[in-house]
């Protein structure tokens, strides 16, 4: 639960970042689109996503950095660098805009315990609830729950996911319930 000033393989982290001044990070929803694009051509070389939830000013990710990534573990934050330039160059072109997009550096936190590990997944796939960015949170577009239920191809680990809940009906039972509970942890 600790936060990490560096990333290392083999880890589960938490990934989250607001936009500046609590700006949008998400205009209109070609950009959530082209987020997890980037977050596809950045992040899947060195991790694999297990969950992610954007909202309209920020965004949530859980991720764990790949033991055989060709990069060595002190650039692994390169990467992350990368996918977060690259958007914010995109956004500040796109919309006639300059200056920082994000808030400061990005959160990492790294999961070391299980059920620490189950409440992230299920706390990122609340998220849209939580923040009054919808009332519901199964049918959110952009959050990876649906992706996680489906049998639709994916660049998610949702075998792992599932298996961690003890299956589908257990992960989806466990969503609905914690939906009307506060959470033990709060990320944000």
């Amino acid at each position: 639960m600790e936060n990490q000033d560096f990333l290392e393989k083999g880890y589960f982290y938490h990934i989250y970042n607001r936009g500046n001044n609590r700006e949008d990070l998400f205009l209109e929803n070609d950009n959530y689109f082209y987020f997890l694009n980037l977050v596809n051509k950045y992040l899947l070389p060195i991790a694999e996503i297990y969950s992610y939830c954007l909202l309209k000013n920020h965004f949530h990710i859980l991720l764990k950095v790949r033991d055989d990534s060709d990069v060595p573990e002190e650039k692994l934050h390169l990467p992350f660098s990368n996918l977060f330039n690259a958007y914010a160059k995109s956004i500040n072109k796109k919309y006639n805009r300059d200056g920082s997009l994000f808030k400061e550096r990005y959160k990492r936190k790294r999961i070391t315990d299980e059920q620490y590990l189950l409440n992230t997944i299920v706390y990122i796939h609340l998220n849209p609830i939580k923040h009054g960015f919808s009332e519901i949170f199964d049918d959110y577009p952009y959050s990876s729950f649906s992706s996680v239920i489906s049998d639709k191809q994916t660049k998610l680990k949702r075998e792992e996911v599932l298996e961690l809940f003890n299956g589908k009906q257990n992960f989806i039972k466990t969503h609905f319930l914690k939906k009307n509970q506060d959470l033990s942890i709060d990320l944000d």
